[in-house]
């Protein structure tokens, strides 16, 4: 048997409605009788009632008199103002809304193994997704805003939402046959997914890092890899004068069997220089992806499409080894 719930809006709205009715319909009764000498049952006076409040008007039914004239103009107007004004916005719409939101997915499809859960959904993730897509490996996200979670479900990308430091969050997305659990969140969120992920099974655990001097907390919480985007960037910055001529990937870092993060400075006479992000077309022209950009002293892990490569820039690059290796050739 099917459960009926009626919203607490739609039983206040009900109420005023009938109220209005019942009393409209009794002023109509003694204004007929004492002002137009007519007199009709209850029925045709809520009948009269309501084809006004609704503002159908027939004119089967109409006053003659003055105060008759003016209280049929109240019980329009207050019928406006009852449909239109709380009705629709207040009753109808939360209603469709509420009807037609989808719900959030809790939970990861049974067969899904082998996978990669990434925690927490940013401009990074976004690099990486597009990596992962395109080497047809497995992955889940898992985040708790329902405008990424949504914006993932648009474009059919596997999701979970809630917090991934709850158990049952990355039992739902199937953590122990994962193959790997990325933690994308500040360092203090970071420590409680890993502790979680670790009491829950053996997984390789991957932590990114703001600050670098709790680099050793993720550690003793179990992360097997940390990795911190700013210190890539500074490490590769006393590189500049290594000899630019090398013909390996210099301080890359395996995210995965195919993919390597790598910080590139941009060398005197680069091609590169003084371009646009959106001019150079390096996803275009090498596959890689550019997740962050070290200019003039200012580091960004967000980088814009409008932003200027330098000579004195540092690139962060995602990619695989021969995606990076042709990155390489334009930062000479």
């Amino acid at each position: 048997m099917y459960k009926i719930k009626i919203s607490k809006s739609i039983i206040v709205y009900v109420s005023i409605f009938a109220f209005l009715v019942l009393i409209y319909s009794l002023i109509f009764d003694y204004l007929m009788l004492n002002y137009e000498n007519k007199q009709y049952n209850f029925i045709t006076a809520i009948y009269w009632v309501i084809i006004s409040m609704t503002t159908v008007g027939y004119g089967d039914i109409y006053f003659k008199s003055p105060i008759g004239h003016l209280y049929t103009i109240v019980v329009v107007l207050s019928g406006i103002v009852i449909f239109f004004g709380y009705l629709f916005p207040l009753v109808v719409t939360p209603q469709l809304e509420k009807s037609l939101k989808k719900e959030l997915p809790s939970k990861v499809p049974i067969d899904l193994k082998s996978h990669i859960i990434i925690c927490g959904y940013n401009q990074l993730v976004e690099t990486l997704i597009v990596e992962l897509e395109e080497y047809n490996i497995p992955f889940v996200v898992i985040d708790e805003t329902e405008k990424n979670i949504h914006h993932l479900i648009s474009r059919k990308i596997i999701c979970v939402h809630g917090d991934a430091s709850d158990e049952n969050v990355l039992l739902n997305s199937n953590i122990c046959s994962g193959r790997i659990l990325i933690a994308n969140h500040n360092d203090e969120k970071n420590a409680a997914i890993i502790l979680t992920a670790k009491e829950l099974c053996d997984i390789k655990v991957i932590s990114l890092v703001e600050d670098v001097a709790k680099a050793g907390y993720l550690k003793y919480a179990g992360a097997d890899q940390v990795i911190s985007p700013k210190t890539l960037f500074g490490t590769y910055i006393g590189r500049k004068a290594v000899d630019p001529l090398t013909d390996h990937l210099a301080g890359a870092t395996r995210f995965f069997e195919n993919l390597n993060i790598v910080e590139f400075p941009i060398y005197p006479k680069s091609p590169l220089i003084l371009k646009k992000l959106k001019d150079a077309k390096i996803r275009t022209e090498t596959g890689a992806n550019i997740v962050g950009l070290w200019t003039m002293g200012r580091l960004s892990l967000n980088p814009k499409p409008e932003d200027i490569i330098k000579e004195n820039s540092v690139l962060l690059a995602v990619g695989t080894e021969k995606q990076l290796e042709a990155l390489k050739k334009l930062t000479r």
